[in-house]
């Protein structure tokens, strides 16, 4: 596994939340009547998702003896398998892979109350994730 690899996509993502933090408004009904917010909100969102994806493929990939798992949502839980993500984490992460899809497979149908609750309440989810991230490259780096 490497570091600086990991290093450089968590700061990615952390543009990214910033990003949702700083345009996801206040109400449902802005988000509904703006397309340039919704443009930015989805685009940052999936792209939080896909480096969270990322990051922890990358991760699963310096495992010894683990197979890579078939899906994307189940990288979060090999790393939860290993002791890098509590399993409560693991299935929150496991869940935004299915938003991803939604986003990036069937822009039409994205419901735009649920894309708001999420940039309001679950950004704290890939923040966790993070943290989770960096405890076990310092972990690591350590041992």
């Amino acid at each position: 596994m490497d570091r600086l690899i990991v290093e450089e996509k968590l700061e990615s993502l952390r543009r990214c939340l910033s990003r949702i933090v700083d345009k996801c408004p206040a109400d449902v009904s802005s988000l509904t009547n703006d397309l340039d917010l919704q443009d930015i909100l989805t685009l940052n969102l999936t792209r939080a998702v896909q480096l969270s994806v990322d990051i922890a493929a990358h991760w699963v990939a310096g495992l010894e003896d683990v197979p890579a798992p078939n899906t994307m949502g189940g990288m979060f839980e090999a790393l939860a398998d290993h002791g890098i993500l509590d399993d409560a984490i693991a299935d929150r992460m496991r869940k935004s892979v299915g938003f991803r899809n939604i986003a990036v497979h069937q822009y039409e149908t994205i419901d735009w109350q649920i894309m708001h609750a999420i940039c309001k309440h679950h950004v704290a989810d890939f923040l966790e994730f993070a943290k989770a991230v960096y405890a076990a490259l310092e972990q690591n780096n350590d041992g």
